[in-house]
């Protein structure tokens, strides 16, 4: 689910993931071929980013274990920032995994490129599924279906209630009373926003949060995609600079705050409000069960060009099989399941996410809530969708550069040119 800078991979090196992949291989051996089918004991492996979810996708698996006799599943979660090298080097070596879990969009096609992935035409059917869903898992070059996608994100803020009702609060409805809102937190000496901007991967998305309205949402994709604007549209600009206006309501110091410092800030009371994901919402609740949260379309600052609130949504990482697997037969039938309503429907009972699936319902009334804001008044998390198919990629390069805004070293201006000048570098305007 999350943005890695270069840095941080470039941190990491080859010798020490493949430490990592020794002591988490398989403990049993896996049986069958691709050629003969599947023998009827198989153990597939299975790969993910996702640590806090270790618990639920045991329980998920357990579910086709039952269905499936003969045949387990071994769940395994890496550090989400040491995956993607991780992965990379396991899907290269005989130790890697059967089905791994995959980036979407742009983070995809370096997998599909070194052919990491089988092709899964014929083995699952997505005809009745959200286009722009399924493209996040298909091959920029070839239209081939290269993974199962796994989820869909909302982005939003959440609200701690007790907080807002202990000061006179409600969700605000105007971008007036946003900023009233935050100077009342504030005046209280609670934190309003919980920002963690050292890391720089979540600052694009508090972006869409805070000013997705402002810079033009969905229209601004369809401009600025087909060239009729690019990144130094004074409405961009002006989205960043919402931002830097807003810094007063994050902590002090705020680009030394981690995101996981951020998180506790809210789940403990300190902060009333979290700009973030759907993503979050399980994490949030397992913290502090005693939270009573809330979720709100933050209002359209002043000058957008529309004033409509909107909720930002993407998909969200997917399945794919392992093209070196020796036990391909078992692996695709495993995928082919995650494709159905059920697996989705465990998804979001026990992951707490809006899964991929169509057809799912949520008990939760939070993701029911953020569910229908985003069918309500949908827009893509425009660096993600649409910019990061190439180096630097948008999100990128917008991380760095709002981290400089906060620290007062650059002007919104200069950052939205360098994003420009960026992705400038790959990116062609669509014909």
């Amino acid at each position: 689910m999350n943005d890695k800078t270069r840095r941080q991979l470039a941190a990491l090196t080859v010798a020490s993931a493949m430490v990592a992949l020794s002591a988490c291989a398989p403990s049993s051996p896996k049986s069958g071929s691709a050629g003969s089918g599947d023998s009827k004991n198989v153990t597939l492996s299975v790969w993910s980013w996702r640590t806090e979810d270790v618990a639920a996708y045991k329980s998920i698996f357990a579910v086709y274990e039952r269905q499936h006799p003969g045949t387990k599943v071994d769940f395994k979660a890496f550090k989400n920032t040491e995956y993607n090298l991780i992965l990379t080097t396991g899907l290269a070596g005989a130790k890697g995994p059967d089905v791994a879990q995959v980036r979407s969009y742009g983070q995809l096609q370096p997998t599909i490129a070194s052919k990491s992935l089988l092709p899964l035409d014929g083995v699952v059917d997505l005809s009745s599924w959200d286009a722009n869903v399924v493209k996040s898992a298909k091959g920029k070059e070839d239209g081939k279906l290269y993974a199962v996608p796994l989820a869909q994100q909302t982005l939003q803020m959440f609200y701690n209630k007790d907080l807002f009702a202990k000061n006179g609060l409600t969700p605000p409805t105007t971008w007036a009373e946003f900023l009233a809102v935050n100077a009342t937190l504030k005046k209280a000496g609670i934190t309003p926003l919980a920002v963690g901007a050292k890391d720089s991967w979540t600052l694009p998305m508090l972006h869409q949060v805070l000013a997705a309205p402002r810079f033009g949402g969905t229209a601004f994709e369809t401009d600025v995609t087909t060239g009729k604007k690019t990144f130094t549209d004074p409405d961009w600009v002006a989205s960043v600079d919402v931002l830097n206006k807003l810094k007063p309501s994050m902590p002090q110091s705020v680009v030394g705050v981690a995101y996981t410092d951020a998180q506790i800030l809210f789940t403990s009371g300190k902060a009333a409000m979290f700009p973030g994901g759907s993503f979050e919402l399980g994490f949030f609740q397992k913290q502090n069960p005693a939270l009573k949260m809330g979720v709100f379309q933050v209002p359209a600052p002043l000058g957008s060009p529309s004033m409509e609130p909107v909720t930002t949504g993407y998909a969200d990482g997917a399945f794919g099989v392992s093209a070196k697997s020796d036990a391909q037969v078992a692996s695709k039938d495993l995928v082919k399941w995650m494709a159905t309503r059920e697996f989705g429907q465990l998804v979001a009972d026990q992951v707490k996410q809006l899964s991929a699936v169509p057809g799912v319902s949520y008990s939760d009334p939070l993701l029911a809530q953020m569910k229908a804001n985003y069918t309500k008044s949908p827009t893509p998390y425009l660096l993600l969708v649409d910019f990061r198919y190439g180096a630097p990629s948008g999100t990128e390069v917008l991380g760095t550069g709002i981290q400089e805004v906060l620290l007062g070293k650059k002007t919104p201006a200069k950052v939205s040119a360098d994003l420009q000048t960026g992705v400038s570098q790959w990116f062609k305007p669509k014909a």
